[in-house]
């Protein structure tokens, strides 16, 4: 089983570009955890784990790249994360992709995804933020846009969906921000604890 993890510096986390082996040079994050988590779980399965994150991305990043980073892989399953950069570079680099746009190229890509790989399994995980760090509060109504487009992508396509934003909310009740994030954005290692436990169930069904 070929899994296949997407998006953008919250899943690249640091992975080994050189790395075309399965199950290694993963990153230090979510997909590097979920792999460890799946391959003690079901050695029986063959699971081979690739993670194509790259730093910066945004969806119209992600579109261009898709065909030799996704579908020419041709995985059982593919996680996606995209969206934060959309926003983090409207306000940083007046480069970001509106909200509307967005929506139309993520379309796009599960729909060209779905085409060209009829039996593959997508799970979709939401944008998040929290605002400290690098994130201001004109970022936060884009960001909940983008988290409602990417839950509603899930019901029209009828995929899982990974929530991080409410889980992420309700771990403030536990430590403050900078425990989960870096600095608004990034996961310190348990928030990539968090996604991974929330990827992992919304998937159960997968393995």
């Amino acid at each position: 089983m070929k899994i296949l993890f997407q998006g953008d510096s919250i899943t690249d986390c640091g992975r080994h570009r050189e790395a075309v082996e399965p199950n290694i040079g993963l990153g230090a994050g979510y997909a590097m955890l979920a792999a460890g988590r799946l391959l003690a779980d079901h050695p029986d399965k063959k699971i081979q784990v690739y993670n194509r994150g790259i730093s910066g991305n945004r969806v119209v990043d992600l579109y261009a790249r898709w065909k030799a980073d996704a579908l020419n892989m041709k995985p059982d399953v593919l996680s996606i994360l995209i969206g934060v950069n959309d926003t983090w570079h409207a306000f940083g680099s007046n480069n970001g992709v509106g909200v509307e746009r967005y929506g139309r190229i993520y379309h796009e890509i599960l729909t060209w995804t779905k085409q060209a790989l009829p039996e593959i399994k997508i799970v979709l995980c939401e944008p998040f933020v929290l605002e400290f760090g690098a994130v201001a509060a004109e970022w936060l109504q884009e960001i909940d846009d983008r988290r409602e487009i990417v839950k509603n992508l899930s019901k029209e396509f009828d995929l899982p969906f990974v929530p991080i934003q409410s889980v992420l909310n309700e771990a403030l009740k536990q430590a403050p921000p900078e425990y989960w994030l870096r600095d608004g954005v990034h996961p310190s290692l348990a928030g990539h604890q968090l996604i991974t436990d929330q990827w992992m169930k919304a998937t159960k069904d997968f393995f």
